[in-house]
């Protein structure tokens, strides 16, 4: 019997499964020779399971899987001498950024050469035409799990990318792309164990965890810095409703440039792969940020942020939670998450499907 090894994003009701499916803990989910369900599909996704293996014989409905067919855009986008530049570029920079912050960490005596990081995160953002293009090339990296270091250098991609946006200084836009850049320094302080844990923190390792941020703030706070690169790693956690930590204040006590490092880190996290789960869909993350966003982050840049990432989908390729495929042809302000989308001769507007939901950018 002939077998196939596809994304979970691929897997569709019907396809048989050709070999026990186990979570990270061992625990059997699906038994081989099932056919697949939508239920058992969103269980798949639930698990962070990223592929599964399909038998090729006929399903129970009597059709063949379709064979899985790579991602038009995202394929085209990762074929091009411009994103293997970028992603050739980013993974050095990762790597000469940890070398620097090891050091760092081993002899505090030691200053932190902000010019020599700015350099090396301009390597990065010279093969980048503008922010949307930007966007473009990270979309396609989503499916790695990011280290704290690659983490940092796409926070300070977006934060330059915001700072833009926002039309900041030359100045300030190398302040807050330090911000970006070295936001997470105390997680190099904090156990392994705990940052890459696959499972659930428990409530004692989560207050742990939140320490990363005065853990930052001490070691920075010893170094010639500019004031908001040492409040960012201290605050960028804070949310303006006054929910956020370590100290629980609201906005107006909230460094400037720390409230765009927000944005920055929350959007690549939730966009970026983690040990316990995939990359969420950008979709998801504008839906959060619209709906809590003016409340959680300055109503100013989080707008700038959402009106000009949104723009970016424009004219892409998406999958709906019901299988179908489409394009975004109208975007609308007052429900970014839910556009337009034709498929083929219809038009389905998100904002009246409820029950509709795009699933995955293409």
């Amino acid at each position: 019997m002939k077998t196939q090894r596809i994304p979970t994003s691929q897997a569709a009701p019907g396809m048989i499964v050709a070999d026990d499916v186990y979570t990270f803990n061992n625990q059997l989910i699906i038994s081989a020779g099932t056919s697949l369900t939508d239920k058992m599909i969103t269980r798949l996704k639930f698990y962070s399971i990223k592929n599964v293996l399909i038998s090729l014989a006929e399903n129970s409905n009597g059709i063949s899987p379709a064979p899985f067919i790579r991602e038009t855009y995202s394929e085209q986008v990762k074929n091009t001498i411009e994103f293997k530049q970028f992603n050739e570029n980013l993974v050095n920079t990762s790597e000469q950024f940890k070398s620097k912050l090891n050091d760092i960490i081993v002899d505090q005596s030691k200053e932190i050469d902000t010019d020599e990081l700015l350099n090396d995160v301009g390597n990065v953002l010279n093969n980048v035409r503008n922010g949307i293009h930007m966007f473009d090339m990270l979309h396609c990296m989503r499916e790695y799990d990011d280290e704290t270091y690659v983490h940092s250098v796409n926070v300070a991609l977006i934060c330059n990318i915001l700072g833009r946006w926002l039309h900041f200084t030359r100045k300030d836009l190398d302040t807050v792309t330090l911000c970006g850049l070295l936001h997470d320094v105390g997680k190099i302080l904090t156990p392994k164990e705990l940052i890459s844990k696959p499972g659930v923190l428990s409530a004692e390792e989560y207050e742990t965890v939140k320490l990363h941020t005065l853990k930052g703030y001490n070691v920075l706070r010893e170094k010639h810095l500019n004031i908001h690169i040492q409040m960012a790693a201290m605050m960028h956690h804070e949310r303006c409703d006054g929910s956020g930590y370590p100290m629980g204040i609201k906005s107006d006590q909230i460094d400037q440039m720390a409230k765009v490092v927000m944005i920055a880190d929350v959007y690549d996290a939730m966009t970026s792969a983690r040990v316990y789960r995939g990359p969420l869909c950008p979709f998801e993350v504008i839906h959060v940020f619209q709906s809590e966003g003016l409340i959680k982050f300055d109503p100013k840049y989080i707008m700038t942020f959402l009106d000009h990432v949104n723009s970016t989908y424009l004219g892409y390729r998406v999958r709906l939670n019901d299988q179908r495929k489409g394009t975004i042809i109208m975007m609308d302000r007052n429900n970014m998450s839910r556009p337009v989308i034709e498929c083929g001769n219809q038009y389905i507007d998100l904002s009246k499907e409820n029950d509709l939901f795009i699933e995955a950018i293409l």
